[in-house]
């Protein structure tokens, strides 16, 4: 192997040539210049670098000019960032710190000492730089947690345990503040054998959600320190035959509504499964269960995924394929909803290798969708939710048809493409209804009743997300609570009614967030909106704290279109760089109602 060039990008900046460190390149904009290209989802334009970074000089091209030369010095590397669009890809003599902590394959140890993206960096006086460098920290460092939270999720199913706990612990250095990380720090202590400390563990998490959030934690943090889904079920229940009696009593209680119940049943279906060693059925449990606890119970993703992790153990050694592509589908759906983009990827993208049936690929590509939408992604959105309702209906699975027109219909309604929205919501209200799927009822309910709000029928909008509202309720759902308490609010400012609209959208907020695992786009839209009423009101002091939370959730979950509506807020509320970096953060979405907003701020 020859010579090998690393540009270390986490913790202070520097370049390395085989492990010895080289001068690195003049003046801080070099480093930010290089960051900027290394993390470019597209070559940029040599006008706009200029601008991001050189404003301010006499000949900004020139400066610019001067600095790519520079890193080209450092780097040993002539045929580097030439052209314009400036070329940003790197062959294998050049490695990034970053890349080769995070790609695929990579070896999350080099995770556990990792630092912040260019640490000490600061370019004061070039404002849209900056506020480009706090999107991009955040986004890196929810990269780096999520992929060490799945370096100790993947080692707590192996039965290491005791492996997993230094992942386990930096997760909750890198997130002190979410239930979730102590939850599986906790397991991971108990699993370890390690009882004290997990009790030790239990309650800082309760003291800190307690002090610095003003919330009790989740019966989950305390339930972690089980060591097993079925830990606590201790005698033999009969054999293979009970397994599957357990597993199908488990799976019809859990449609049937009766979640305690049927959680019961899955876990002794795990428990006895593992005691007759039938890894297949023990995985076809371990799925069942995993499924129930990510979209039946309230607060138990964090459980869920650990026990996803376990049944693709299962399934590997039976050979269960089926088995197999459901849990990576199910834990990929895990990662969206946490805002979790890259290695929501990895799971969907595996599950998908794997897939054989119509039935498999709709609901991954379904899942898919969603993440890209999330995302801000609409062109890669559509592509893969078109698919989901075409494979959907080809396979008879009317519920995968109507959850992806649901999906497909929240991005018209973002792109005000009120028509395709009706179209999308009417079909997918009538599959839900034919199926009698109440438990998914609001969502295309709380989307129509958006339309009817932009297309200015009040009284239709109130009839359909009362109706929302009091299902949502009933189902105890606090993500469909949130989006029909966001359009009450939104419907009350229509209406004028500004405290009850404050009221709501406060009470939408509080919804949408109590639980740990919550969707963390909608807690996003929420907010959104709440900023947005605020700033209409004239009530700056209110919106000041919505607007940072907005900023910071989008930048972290990597909700594009969030972050920009954050930025356009912060304008709003007298920034003067806000509206640049909402521009060149926008540049990339394609949604004609952002650019509007943007135009609409600019003048």
């Amino acid at each position: 192997m020859g010579v090998v060039v690393t540009i270390r990008l986490l913790g202070p900046p520097a370049v390395e040539r085989d492990g010895v460190p080289l001068r690195p390149p003049r003046g801080r904009k070099s480093w930010a210049l290089l960051a900027y290209l290394l993390l470019a989802e597209r070559p940029p334009s040599r006008r706009q670098l200029a601008e991001l970074l050189y404003a301010d000089a006499e000949d900004p091209l020139g400066a610019l000019r001067w600095t790519l030369a520079e890193l080209r010095r450092v780097l040993g590397r002539p045929d580097l960032f030439t052209g314009d669009p400036v070329a940003t890809a790197l062959d294998g003599d050049l490695e990034v710190d970053l890349h080769l902590a995070t790609g695929d394959g990579a070896d999350p140890a080099h995770l556990l000492a990792a630092g912040e993206l260019l640490d000490g960096l600061q370019l004061p006086a070039n404002l849209e730089f900056e506020s480009w460098l706090l999107v991009a920290r955040h986004r890196v460092s929810a990269l780096i947690e999520a992929r060490l939270r799945q370096a100790a999720l993947a080692r707590l199913a192996a039965g290491r345990a005791a492996q997993a706990v230094p992942y386990a612990s930096q997760v909750v250095a890198r997130n002190p503040l979410d239930e979730g990380s102590h939850e599986l720090l906790v397991r991971s202590l108990a699993a370890a054998g390690d009882e004290d400390a997990a009790r030790r563990q239990i309650a800082v998490g309760e003291d800190l959600l307690r002090r610095e959030l003003g919330v009790e934690a989740s019966p989950a943090l305390r339930e972690a320190a089980a060591i097993a889904p079925g830990s606590s079920m201790s005698l033999p229940l009969g054999g293979r035959a009970a397994a599957a009696s357990q597993l199908e009593a488990g799976r019809a209680a859990i449609i049937a509504g009766a979640i305690d119940a049927g959680l019961q049943s899955l876990r002794r279906a795990v428990v006895e499964a593992a005691r007759c060693h039938d890894d297949g059925l023990r995985a076809r449990a371990l799925v069942a269960l995993g499924g129930a606890l990510v979209h039946a119970a309230r607060g138990r993703d964090e459980e869920g995924a650990v026990v996803l992790h376990e049944a693709i153990e299962a399934a590997n050694r039976a050979g269960d394929r089926t088995t197999a592509v459901t849990a990576h589908r199910e834990l990929g759906f895990v990662e969206v909803q946490a805002g979790r983009r890259r290695t929501a990827d990895g799971w969907l993208a595996t599950a998908q290798a794997m897939a054989e049936t119509d039935a498999e690929l709709a609901a991954i590509q379904g899942v898919r969708g969603m993440n890209a939408s999330d995302l801000g992604d609409y062109p890669a959105a559509r592509r893969h939710l078109d698919e989901s309702i075409e494979r959907a209906a080809g396979a008879g699975d009317d519920r995968q048809h109507a959850w992806s027109l649901g999906v497909l219909a929240r991005l018209h309604v973002l792109r005000a493409e009120h028509s395709q929205a009706v179209a999308a919501l009417t079909r997918s209200l009538d599959l839900a209804q034919q199926q009698r799927w109440m438990a998914f009822l609001p969502w295309p309910q709380s989307l129509q009743a958006e339309v009817e709000l932009r297309r200015g029928d009040l009284d239709g909008a109130a009839d359909r997300l009362e109706q929302a509202w009091v299902l949502a309720c009933q189902l105890d759902d606090p993500c469909w609570q949130g989006m029909a308490g966001r359009g009450l609010g939104v419907l009350h400012a229509e209406r004028g009614d500004h405290e009850a609209a404050t009221r709501w959208l406060g009470e939408a907020a509080t919804r949408c967030t109590r639980v740990s695992d919550r969707y963390q786009w909608v807690h996003a839209y929420v907010i959104d909106a709440a900023a947005t009423v605020a700033l209409r009101q004239g009530a700056d002091d209110r919106a000041r704290p919505l607007v940072a939370t907005l900023a910071a959730l989008g930048a972290r979950c990597d909700m594009r279109e969030m972050t920009v509506r954050a930025h356009l807020h912060h304008a709003r509320l007298g920034n003067p760089s806000a509206l640049a970096s909402a521009r060149t953060l926008a540049a990339d979405i394609d949604n004609p109602v952002l650019s509007d907003l943007i135009t609409a701020a600019s003048r």
